[in-house]
């Protein structure tokens, strides 16, 4: 059950997930929240990009984040103390075997994880041990394949798919996005509800260039370059035509669009 994460644990990633956090924030997390005292899991915390706000917007309720990673976890703690959020405590733990008791859980949180599982509804039924009946569990999910952009480039869409291509030898899904409802429903779960979520840039939205078609998505492209091009999937000529055309939509007439997906579902009685 491979959690290999493709893109790897360096720097350049750590600043690569807080702009995505970041610029997202409204977008994805506008109808998170958890109500006071209530005992709330985020599997997969990584560096804490996705922990802030989680502490933010619900700052009564008691938030526990795990991550597999112990230098993720390292750099998720110190984010969430420089912020000066006190209800947010961590522990390291690979989330097939998560060392809570069954039904300890109101509520779970999972944010970009389960593309890169073998098994995600072996994962999804691991973690609906953990909640309690009538709990929530909250998915959200990239996809790949939703990627358009103007003007068009053969190149870039090369290069995007040497992203998607990678992942999947790794294990993992980048299309996965599009698969929430089947996969939560094969894991038994009730009232699934999926929202599409649409990022769409032009240059009127100079914060989305910068932090999205820049910052989160065109560097997520860059920094798979050196193991396309190793694994024989690219040639570096192309791969970096597609790079400096993904960077061309972010001109003056430029467009780049992308959707996640976020799907909210409960575990039943019988689940």
């Amino acid at each position: 059950m491979s959690h290999q994460y493709v893109h790897g644990y360096d720097q350049r990633e750590n600043i690569r997930l807080q702009d995505q956090a970041s610029t997202l924030v409204e977008l994805l997390h506008s109808d998170t929240a958890y109500p006071a005292e209530s005992r709330v899991l985020e599997a997969g915390c990584g560096v804490g990009a996705q922990t802030i706000t989680l502490a933010r917007n619900s700052p009564q309720a008691q938030i526990i984040s795990v991550d597999i990673s112990e230098s993720s976890l390292a750099a998720a703690k110190q984010k969430i103390a420089a912020a000066g959020f006190t209800n947010v405590s961590f522990q390291q733990g690979d989330i097939f075997a998560l060392p809570f008791a069954p039904a300890s859980f109101d509520s779970i949180f999972v944010c970009f994880v389960l593309e890169h599982l073998t098994q995600p509804v072996a994962a999804l039924n691991c973690l609906k041990k953990l909640l309690k009946v009538g709990g929530t569990l909250t998915v959200i999910e990239g996809d790949h394949g939703s990627t358009y952009f103007y003007p068009d480039s053969e190149a870039a869409h090369k290069a995007i798919q040497c992203q998607v291509e990678l992942q999947k030898r790794a294990g993992g899904n980048a299309h996965i996005g599009r698969a929430l409802y089947p996969l939560l429903n094969a894991a038994g779960f009730s009232n699934i509800k999926v929202s599409p979520r649409l990022v769409y840039v032009d240059s009127s939205k100079p914060q989305l260039v910068e932090g999205f078609t820049k910052n989160t998505f065109t560097a997520m492209v860059e920094g798979i370059r050196e193991a396309a091009i190793k694994a024989g999937l690219i040639d570096a000529e192309t791969f970096d035509h597609g790079v400096k055309d993904l960077y061309r939509t972010t001109e003056i007439d430029g467009v780049f669009c992308y959707t996640f997906f976020k799907a909210i579902a409960t575990k039943g009685i019988a689940s």
